[in-house]
């Protein structure tokens, strides 16, 4: 199996996946507020990353500052990312529990928003469909 084959089905199993959440899921609240990391936890000099899972279940790498950030199919991915961001240093990578959204310019995979689009289409669909 090509990595290509094993991203499109990741992409259909979210987009199913998204379908199939109940109504109240969705409404939700929006997720943790992210902001910079107190200073005491870890020195201003280390960037560090956000790394996490959003409502439609991608991977959500982000600065903490919100300078730059990406969607991901993979949590890897999501890590290299933050990786390659901050380079030649190392990151401080934090992983909240719970969901959060990306608030600012999608700089992760570019076929993440064509999958949103999708997820949102058959959302629509499958809640047409419904008595």
């Amino acid at each position: 199996m090509t990595l290509q084959m094993c991203e499109d089905a990741a992409m259909a199993a979210i987009a199913l996946q998204a379908g199939r959440r109940r109504p109240e899921a969705q409404q939700a609240p929006i997720g943790t507020p992210l902001g910079p990391i107190d200073p005491d936890v870890v020195s201003a000099a280390i960037p560090a990353f956000f790394i996490g899972r959003n409502r439609a279940g991608l991977w959500v790498a982000r600065e903490a500052h919100g300078r730059v950030g990406g969607l991901f199919l993979f949590r890897s991915s999501a890590i290299d990312f933050a990786n390659r961001q901050s380079k030649p240093e190392r990151c401080a990578l934090v992983f909240p529990t719970e969901t959060f959204e990306l608030d600012i310019e999608n700089r992760g995979n570019p076929l993440i928003v064509l999958a949103e689009r999708t997820r949102r289409l058959l959302t629509r669909m499958t809640t047409r469909g419904r008595p």
